[in-house]
């Protein structure tokens, strides 16, 4: 098969600093990163909300865009949108029209789009309207939604997810699958092809872990992920259920852990990228295995 193109997702390339610090803004400036990402070979990248305003408030979105197209990227994404579900807007607009506004000068493929953190919710209808709201205003932009369910909101799986994109029913609301959220939900392959339209899926990230979680869930998926490939999980039948299930857009690598954010920006995104190859080569390998459909 052909070369798979692979995006490195925000924290894949934000060395020393990891979700929920203090301050999530990456110790590499905007454009050494996106240098850095472009001269290792992948053919996208993200960026989470505390770096785009950084960008936003120095160098401009518009010369990050100039980035972009000298780098020949075909595909930029921007995250995370949250309390989007709450009645007072003053709570979240601000950083959602900031990510409106870097989709749109960006040439953003989807902006992402998270849970609130809590239980399973018994019902989904309090999210449905405020989801097709940001799909309606993303759609204006020529963008998109992604939701991202976690095993430790209340959105807990993708099955779940998929019930809620079913539900808000517009076309610019979609899926970001995340492997480490399918395994730790304890979704199975074949549950997770037959309860997901391949048509809601909008991103696909891969990752690999422990076979046994270590702390919280959250503290599991910000400081345990290892390189792909490298770690227990059956990341080679994940990629080859999506392919079955028809997926043929681009792969996010998503490595979060204590080990990554110490590497040198160029050696972890040299690894994250050499590792996943590794993984689809095995992916391609022939297989007397059925492949779930």
């Amino acid at each position: 098969m052909s070369e798979p193109r692979l995006v490195a997702t925000c924290w894949t390339s934000a060395g020393d600093v990891g979700p929920l610090d203090p301050s999530e803004v990456s110790p590499h400036p905007p454009l050494e990163r996106i240098r850095a990402i472009a001269a290792a070979g992948w053919d996208g990248f993200g960026f989470a909300h505390e770096d785009l305003a950084v960008v936003r408030d120095t160098i401009g979105f518009t010369a990050l865009r100039a980035e972009i197209d000298a780098a020949c990227f075909k595909h930029v994404e921007v995250e995370l949108a949250t309390g989007w579900w709450q009645a007072d807007e003053r709570t979240w607009r601000p950083r959602w029209d900031m990510l409106l506004e870097a989709a749109d000068t960006l040439g953003a493929t989807f902006i992402k789009v998270g849970p609130a953190v809590g239980g399973p919710t018994p019902e989904l209808d309090s999210y449905v309207k405020p989801l097709w709201r940001l799909a309606e205003e993303a759609a204006q932009i020529g963008c998109r939604v992604a939701l991202e369910p976690l095993p430790f909101s209340v959105i807990e799986s993708l099955p779940r997810g998929a019930e809620l994109i079913r539900a808000v029913d517009h076309p610019a609301a979609g899926l970001i699958v995340d492997f480490w959220h399918v395994f730790r939900a304890g979704t199975s392959l074949e549950e997770f092809a037959a309860s997901v339209p391949i048509e809601t899926i909008f991103g696909v990230e891969l990752s690999d872990a422990p076979e046994n979680v270590v702390g919280t869930l959250f503290e599991d998926t910000r400081n345990r992920r290892t390189l792909v490939g490298r770690g227990a999980q059956d990341v080679v039948g994940f990629i080859r259920t999506l392919r079955t299930m028809g997926y043929a857009g681009p792969w996010g690598v998503e490595v979060i852990s204590d080990e990554h954010r110490a590497r040198p920006l160029e050696t972890a995104l040299d690894l994250a990228r050499s590792t996943a190859l590794e993984t689809f080569a095995l992916a391609d390998a022939p297989t007397e295995q059925s492949v779930i459909v």
